[in-house]
C-alpha cells in the first residue's frame, strides 16, 4: 500500500514539474529535465558544437570530481553517457575498504542531471554520476547510493516523500584598500552595496546556478564581518544562498554545486571563499541550515493539523531529530571549529530544544508568509539548525532520513517531543540536554546509535567505522592557532 501511495505521489509530482523549464540546457531542449534522455544530450553536443564532457561525482569526502572527456564521435559519447567509466574506488572512497588489487568502479551517469559548465575555457557539458560496482550495482560506500536508499527507504516505511533545501553561509575574503567602505560587526544582514563587496559575486552566483537548473530561492548578505587587525589585511563580509525545495537527493546536489559555483566565482573576483564553521573566533560562524518538508500524496503538508497540534508525520522528524541530533553531527559538524561555532553564544544551538521561530534552538518552525486570504505562498519547513559548513550534505541528509524513520518507531515520541519543546524566547530549558562538544562524545553518540544508520542496509558498516576512525583522528589533531 505504502509502495503504491509513494508511486501516485512521484507520478503527481513529476506531472507538476512537466511544464517547467529550469537553466539553459532546458531551454535549449524545450523540455524540462526529467524528460531528458541520451539522445538530447548527444543531440545539443552536436547542434552546439560542445567539444568536452564532463563526468563530475561526488567522492567519500563530499568534494565533487571530475573525468572529462572529449568525444571523438556520437556513438563514443552515447557508450559514455549509458555505459559510464571506470575509475579508482581505492582513491575515490578511501578508507572505506575498496582495496587497491580489486579497485575497479563505473562512473554511471544521469542525464537528467547535466548542465552546460559556465567555468570552462572550452565548451563543456557536465553531467553528474553515480557510481557501480563491479557487479553493475549501486556502489554500497558511495555517498550517492547511500542517499538514495536512506530516500526511498522513508518513503517506503513512512509514505513520507521528504524534501530538502540547504542554506549555504559563507564570507568571501579580499585585501583592503583605500577606498573600502567598511561595513560593521554582526550588522551586515541584508545589507547593499557599498556596504558590502560581496554583493556582485553574490548576484552572479545566483544568476549562474539559475542558468545550470539548480533552483534558487534567494540570496543576501549575512551578519558576519571581519575587519583588518594587525597584520592581517585580509577583510571578510559573510552572505547565504538558499535553494529551493527538492528531493533529498537533489538537495544535495545542489549544495555541492553551490559551493563549487561560489569557489570558481571568488576565484575570477581575485577573493577567497570560505564555509569553514569559524572563520575567525568570537565572529559570526557559517551554518548550512537545511529546512525540511513532508510531502504525501503529492502535496506538502503543514507541521500542524486544523486544531493546532502537531501531526504525526511532524513528531516523526521533529522527534528523530531531537533524539539523534548529536549522532548527526558526524555527518553535518565536522570540523574542530564547528564546537566553536556552537559555543561562542551566537545564532547556533548548543541544547536539544526545539520551538517556533526561536533561531537558538535545534530544531525551528519558521514562520511561513501568507497572502491576504490567509493561504501560505510556500510550504511549511522544519529546520535543523546544528549542522554548519563543513558538513557532508549526502550523508547527513540520509541520516536525517533514517533518524526520522527512527523517530516514527520511538515508543515515548510524545514525551520526547513535549520535554524538548521551549516558546519563542532567547532562553532554553535549564535542563535541556547539550549538544556533543568534543569530538569524543559525537564518536560516543554515533558507536551508541549506530545502528540507526545502519538500518536497511543504508549506511554499510565500512562506512559507519570509517566515519569514527576519521572523526577519532581528527580528535588526535593538533588544533591550529587562532
Amino acid at each position: 500500500m505504502k509502495t503504491t501511495r509513494t508511486n501516485r505521489s512521484a507520478a503527481r509530482t513529476k506531472s507538476k514539474d512537466a511544464g517547467q523549464l529550469s537553466g539553459k540546457l532546458a531551454g535549449l531542449l524545450r523540455k524540462s529535465n526529467s524528460a531528458w534522455t541520451i539522445d538530447d544530450l548527444v543531440a545539443v553536443v552536436r547542434d552546439q558544437n560542445i567539444r568536452v564532457v564532463s563526468l563530475m561525482h561526488v567522492g567519500g569526502d563530499g568534494w565533487l570530481k571530475t573525468l572529462d572527456f572529449v568525444p571523438q564521435s556520437a556513438q563514443h559519447l552515447r557508450d559514455i553517457l549509458s555505459a559510464g567509466e571506470r575509475g579508482d574506488g581505492s582513491s575515490i572512497f578511501a578508507g572505506l575498504g575498496i582495496s587497491a588489487g580489486a579497485s575497479d568502479i563505473i562512473l554511471h551517469a544521469r542525464p537528467q542531471t547535466a548542465f552546460l559548465d559556465p567555468f570552462a575555457a572550452e565548451p563543456t557539458l557536465a553531467v553528474l554520476c553515480g557510481h557501480l560496482g563491479r557487479d553493475g550495482k549501486p556502489l554500497p560506500v558511495s555517498p550517492d547510493t547511500v542517499l538514495n536508499l536512506a530516500y526511498e527507504r522513508l518513503k517506503h516505511e513512512t509514505g513520507v516523500d521528504l524534501h530538502g533545501l540547504g542554506e549555504v553561509e559563507y564570507f568571501v575574503g579580499r585585501l583592503t584598500g583605500d577606498g573600502d567602505t567598511h561595513g560593521t560587526y554582526d550588522r551586515g544582514y541584508h545589507a547593499t552595496a557599498p556596504f558590502v563587496f560581496g554583493e556582485k559575486l553574490r548576484r552572479q552566483a545566483l544568476s549562474t546556478l539559475a542558468d545550470m537548473g539548480v533552483p534558487i530561492k534567494y540570496g543576501h548578505s549575512e551578519v558576519g564581518y571581519i575587519p583588518p587587525d594587525g597584520g592581517d589585511h585580509w577583510i571578510w563580509e559573510q552572505h547565504e544562498v538558499e535553494m529551493q525545495l527538492q528531493p533529498l537527493p537533489r538537495a544535495a546536489e545542489s549544495v555541492v554545486l553551490t559551493h563549487w559555483v561560489l569557489r570558481n566565482l571568488a576565484v575570477q573576483h581575485g577573493m577567497r571563499c570560505s564555509f569553514d564553521p569559524i572563520v575567525k573566533p568570537g565572529h559570526a560562524g557559517n551554518g548550512m541550515h537545511f529546512h525540511l518538508a513532508l510531502q504525501t500524496g503529492g502535496k506538502y503538508q503543514s507541521v500542524h493539523d486544523s486544531k493546532g497540534q502537531l501531526r504525526a508525520v511532524s513528531k516523526w522528524l521533529i522527534g528523530g531529530l531531537v533524539q539523534y541530533g548529536g549522532v548527526l553531527m558526524a555527518f553535518g559538524n565536522r570540523s574542530r571549529e564547528s564546537f566553536v561555532r556552537l559555543m561562542q553564544g551566537k545564532e547556533a544551538p548548543n541544547t536539544v530544544t526545539w520551538g517556533r521561530y526561536n533561531r537558538k534552538a535545534l530544531v525551528r518552525l519558521p514562520i511561513v508568509p501568507r497572502d491576504a486570504k490567509g493561504r501560505p505562498v510556500c510550504a511549511e519547513t522544519i529546520e535543523y539548525r546544528l549542522p554548519d559548513g563543513s558538513a557532508h550534505p549526502y550523508l547527513l541528509l540520509a541520516g536525517i532520513a533514517q533518524a526520522m524513520i527512527a523517530g516514527k518507531n520511538m515508543v515515548d515520541l510524545d514525551e520526547r517531543v513535549a520535554h524538548t519543546a521551549i516558546d519563542a524566547t532567547p532562553d532554553v530549558h535549564d535542563d535541556a540536554t547539550r549538544v556533543p562538544r568534543t569530538f569524543g562524545e559525537v564518536v560516543e553518540a554515533l558507536e551508541t546509535h549506530r545502528q540507526v544508520f545502519e538500518a536497511g542496509g543504508v549506511f554499510p558498516t565500512q562506512q559507519i567505522d570509517s566515519v569514527i576512525e576519521n572523526l577519532r583522528d581528527t580528535l588526535r589533531e593538533v588544533p591550529r592557532s587562532s
